[in-house]
């Protein structure tokens, strides 16, 4: 698809873009029939689903009288942790954990006119839990972004749910959890929220998942928080002339690795760079019109590439993250610049923000990496692989060495 754009034309544009990913289908009703049996039923009838729907779960315990993954198994994960993967994940929790200690506030009192005081304090939630899907691609990543961002807040007790991969649990191990439950999909969130006979309910329940579970997550918003409805994912790159296309050109694809549905935007005004990055939507506009379109477009991710598109990152306001720089590839925010990759999707970067201690206790990330992509690279390339997404590793490890090419 290629497609023109000015100022004016921005937001149609923007719109004409969204409307390429298709509307989900709806499994409301069915999630709607699980959470209510889970809620009523309690651990009976979240066996009775486990054997009906969970395939994602590595090692099902459907017959056994608590889904509680032993305490050893976990470490025994670590353990046996493919040691590249272990220093990748080590380098992401300690530079999340520091991103997200220094989102905290401190506390205030207000003296007002009238005489009063009002106390302003943050103030954790007791128990929280983060969900990471472990199917096709297991996502360690993800255990990283949610535990260790509500550990951050002052949670009391941080829980997984996961279907149990041993990367995950190795993960879980890392992040000091408190308590790992084997369970996935919607029966799983509405085990959470509601609790059941063997697991105590959370406060907050957070992290990516199937359209079940993140219906089961709508669902039962109003009864525990959530961290917001996670939809396919996307990412726009305005790129000024004169940048390296190939690392542009690799983003785009590590996006397009998320899944059917993904959304990859290139925006230019150079027409030989867009030839070059015609990997999913192109744009031609001039930087003003490409500004305002993603301002429009609301993306979850979005990249500036070349001194002029990079001089624009003041004025960003509605991104879920912003990436800037030509070594600033969106793939080292999914595992290891510091950043939470649980953002909003689906043009919610308009008024949410990306996982932050504020779940647990709209605030928007920009990303430099400058002269630490190549130890971020060596970091991050083997979390990407153990995850199954090449494209990701490469689009970082393109930035170890840019003059070589």
């Amino acid at each position: 698809m290629r497609l023109e754009c000015t100022v004016e034309t921005a937001a149609a544009v923007a719109a004409q873009v969204r409307a390429t990913v298709p509307a989900p289908e709806s499994v409301a009703d069915e999630v709607a029939g699980i959470v209510r049996g889970v809620r009523e039923g309690g651990d009976d009838a979240l066996r009775m689903y486990e054997r009906r729907f969970g395939g994602e779960t590595m090692s099902s315990p459907c017959d056994e009288p608590t889904t509680r993954v032993p305490a050893a198994e976990p470490a025994a994960a670590l353990a046996a942790l493919d040691p590249a993967v272990r220093a990748g994940l080590e380098t992401a929790i300690a530079n999340v954990r520091a991103v997200a200690e220094a989102g905290l506030d401190d506390e205030a009192e207000v003296s007002l006119p009238e005489g009063q005081t009002i106390g302003l304090r943050d103030v954790p939630v007791r128990r929280a839990a983060v969900y990471a899907p472990g199917g096709r691609h297991p996502y360690p990543s993800s255990v990283v972004m949610g535990a260790v961002t509500a550990r951050a807040a002052g949670v009391d007790e941080v829980v997984l749910a996961t279907p149990g991969h041993p990367t995950l649990l190795a993960a879980a191990a890392l992040c000091d959890v408190d308590e790992v439950y084997r369970m996935g999909g919607a029966q799983a969130i509405a085990a959470l929220a509601y609790g059941t006979e063997t697991i105590p309910r959370v406060d907050v329940v957070v992290g990516p998942g199937s359209l079940w579970v993140q219906e089961a997550k709508r669902q039962v918003s109003g009864v525990v928080g959530i961290d917001g409805f996670a939809g396919p994912s996307d990412l726009t790159i305005i790129a000024a002339a004169g940048v390296d296309p190939e690392p542009l050109r690799l983003d785009l694809l590590a996006q397009a690795e998320h899944g059917e549905g993904s959304l990859v935007v290139a925006v230019s005004d150079d027409e030989a760079l867009l030839q070059r990055l015609d990997v999913g939507v192109t744009v031609r506009a001039d930087l003003e019109a490409a500004l305002a379109f993603a301002e429009a477009l609301a993306p979850e991710h979005l990249q500036l590439a070349g001194e002029a598109a990079e001089a624009l990152a003041p004025q960003v306001r509605s991104a879920g993250c912003l990436f800037v720089g030509t070594a600033s590839g969106t793939a080292f925010g999914d595992y290891v610049a510091g950043s939470n990759h649980t953002l909003p999707t689906d043009g919610a970067a308009r008024f949410a923000s990306g996982l932050n201690v504020r779940h647990f206790r709209r605030r928007m990330t920009e990303v430099r990496i400058g002269p630490a992509a190549p130890a971020l690279a060596r970091a991050g390339a083997p979390i990407a692989r153990a995850e199954g997404f090449e494209h990701h590793a490469a689009s970082m490890e393109i930035r170890e060495n840019p003059r070589s090419r």
